[in-house]
Formats: structure tokens, C-alpha cells, sequence
């Protein structure tokens, strides 16, 4: 029933992050919840017949060993989670969810049930209902550096769109780069400043412009 309701609540955390195209999802998260719960219930449950009084045996048992190193072996799962694309960095918070879910499926084998539904409840609601508010706050006040894919019909059509992202105001633009993509051309860029997507929804209405693809 332990291991029935650790892969339950992983699921349900890996479901959003399936939805929302992470590396790390559903059957990511459902491992990581069964797993952790397993160590913890061998944890608890499977030295008992080595437990004896202090007085009567020179062999040791602590049952936290094997509960405290999932937190340090889930460190090694979350980091691969976690993609470097030039300045941008991506998959944090999916290598923080991972963690949760360890802990999770800890909770659910030492049989606390309401706190790990509790906290299931809580990072999923953290998950989607604060991503409105998150980008609200960057866009509002915080200057970032975005990298930028631009996907043009031709071309002939660079130079006329770099001058046009060089021209919108408050964004700079610190690098250009032009690669081919089957028949079409792609200008990446990175760009500092604040609001970019917003900045960039105009360039993105021009003739010329197939796509504006955010890298983060």
C-alpha cells in the first residue's frame, strides 16, 4: 500500500511536468517516488531482527543510514536534469521536483500519508499556478539574458531583421549568429534587457519571420 501510494503522488508531480515538456516526467518522477519509498521501508523494516539492546550485542543498526542517502543520491539524478545552453540554464526546477518527490516517497513508506499528499498538493499547485506570477515578476522587474532563435523564410531577410531587433529599444543585443535549417535560416541571438518576449512580439508579426523561439 506504501509503495501503491509513493507511486501515486510521484505520478501526479511527474504529470505536470510531462504536460509542460521537461526532460524529467512521468515515468521519471514515479521512479524516484518508488524507489525512495522502497529504501526507506527496507530502511525501517528490514534490520529488525538485528536490533537488540545495547547491553546484549556489539552490532549497531541505524535505521536513518539508508533514508539519509537518498537525499544525497537523488543529488546526482536531479543534476543531470539540469541543461546548460550557452547563458541559459534550464531544467532547475525540474531537478528540485525530483528531489521533492524523494521526499515524498520517503514520507509515504514511514507512513505519513497526510504530510506527503500535503506536499504533493503543495508543489503542484507551486508548479502551475505560480508560473503566471514568475514571469510577471522577470518581465517586470528583473533584466535578463535571453537566448533567442529566430526562424526566417529567406536569407535575404537577416539583415533587415537584425536591424529591426537591434532598433527595439531597451534590449541589447550581445551576440548574433546565423545557422541553416532545412530551407529556412536561423538567427540566434542573445539579448539582455527586461519584458524581451514582449519586446520581441512585434518583430514576430513581420512577413519575413517564421518563428521567435524563446532558448529558456
Amino acid at each position: 500500500m506504501r509503495l501503491a501510494a509513493a507511486l501515486v503522488l510521484g505520478g501526479a508531480i511527474g504529470f505536470e511536468r510531462e504536460v509542460t515538456g521537461q526532460v524529467a516526467g512521468l515515468r521519471t518522477h514515479m521512479c524516484v517516488a518508488l524507489g525512495a519509498a522502497l529504501f526507506a521501508i527496507v530502511s525501517a523494516f528490514g534490520f529488525e531482527e538485528f536490533v537488540h539492546p545495547r547491553a546484549e550485542t556489539n552490532l549497531q543498526v541505524d535505521v536513518t543510514r539508508v533514508a539519509s542517502n537518498i537525499v544525497t543520491g537523488i543529488g546526482f539524478l536531479g543534476g543531470g536534469a539540469i541543461i546548460k545552453e550557452g547563458a541559459s540554464v534550464r531544467g532547475l526546477t525540474t531537478a528540485a521536483s525530483l528531489w521533492v518527490t524523494a521526499a515524498v516517497g520517503t514520507s509515504v513508506a514511514m507512513g505519513e500519508y497526510f504530510v506527503a499528499a500535503v506536499c504533493t498538493l503543495a508543489l503542484i499547485l507551486s508548479l502551475t499556478m505560480l508560473r503566471g506570477p514568475r514571469m510577471w515578476l522577470r518581465n517586470r522587474f528583473v533584466e535578463v539574458d535571453e537566448g533567442v532563435a529566430i526562424r526566417l523564410r529567406s536569407p535575404e531577410d537577416a539583415g533587415e531583421v537584425i536591424r529591426a531587433l537591434r532598433g527595439i529599444q531597451d534590449l541589447e543585443v550581445s551576440s548574433v549568429a546565423l545557422r541553416g535549417a532545412d530551407e529556412e535560416v536561423v538567427v540566434q541571438v542573445h539579448l539582455r534587457g527586461r519584458n524581451v518576449e514582449v519586446r520581441l512580439a512585434e518583430l514576430a508579426e513581420r512577413d519575413d519571420v517564421v518563428d521567435v523561439i524563446l532558448a529558456s
